[in-house]
C-alpha cells in the first residue's frame, strides 16, 4: 500500500467511535457461512471474538441431530482496541468482509449489549429472533437468572423483552413472565 492511501486510511482511521487506546466491541460481517471459521481464525491470531450460537435440530432424510448455529447469521463480534494494526489485522483475515458501521470504520458496541446477549444464550432461557425495533420503553429485569438484562419492552401487556445489538440492527425476544422489569 501506498504511504498516501496509509497516510489517508490512518486519518480515516481516526474518526472510529471510540476513544482513542480504549477497547470496545465491534460488529464485524463474515462471508455466508463463515461464522465458525472465522472465529478460529482471529483466535489463531489472539484477538478477542465473540460469537453467539444456538442449538438447532436439523432433520436429515436419514438421521436427526443437534447442530450449533450462529445467533445472528453472518455477523460475529470482536474486541479490540482501535488502532490501525488491530482493524487491518481483523480485515485481512480471511472470511471477514467488512467492519460494522460507516464505510471502513466500525461503530463500538456498548459491553452491556454483548454482556446481556451472553447471559440469554449462556443461560438457555427460551427466546427467538425478533425484528429490530427501535420504539418502546427501555426496561430492566430484576431477579432470577436474568437479572439487570435490560431490553425494550415490546407493549404494555406484554410479557416479551427485546434485547438488541443496535449497530447490526438485529434483536431477540425473551419471555418475561414471572420476571419482575423495571424502568431503565
Amino acid at each position: 500500500m501506498s504511504s498516501l492511501h496509509q497516510a489517508t486510511d490512518k486519518l480515516a482511521f481516526k474518526g472510529l467511535g471510540s476513544t482513542p487506546g480504549q477497547s470496545s466491541w465491534y460488529a464485524i460481517h463474515t462471508r455466508a457461512r463463515h461464522e465458525k471459521i472465522v472465529l478460529s481464525r482471529l483466535e489463531a491470531k489472539r484477538v478477542n471474538a465473540f460469537l453467539p450460537l444456538v442449538s438447532h435440530l436439523h432433520r436429515w432424510s436419514d438421521r436427526k441431530q443437534n447442530v450449533q448455529l450462529p445467533l445472528f447469521p453472518g455477523y460475529a463480534f470482536v474486541y479490540l482496541t482501535p488502532t490501525p494494526d488491530a482493524y487491518y489485522s481483523v480485515l485481512r483475515t480471511p472470511g471477514v468482509a467488512q467492519f460494522v458501521g460507516d464505510g471502513k470504520r466500525g461503530i463500538p458496541i456498548p459491553e452491556k449489549e454483548i454482556e446481556d446477549i451472553r447471559t440469554i444464550v449462556n443461560q438457555k432461557h427460551p427466546f427467538a429472533l425478533h425484528p429490530f425495533l427501535k420504539e418502546g420503553q427501555r426496561v430492566r429485569i430484576r431477579g432470577g437468572c436474568l437479572n439487570g438484562v435490560e431490553g425494550i419492552l415490546l407493549a404494555q401487556n406484554s410479557k416479551s423483552l427485546l434485547v438488541s445489538v443496535e449497530v447490526i440492527r438485529k434483536s431477540i425476544s425473551i419471555s418475561v413472565d414471572g420476571y419482575e422489569v423495571e424502568p431503565a
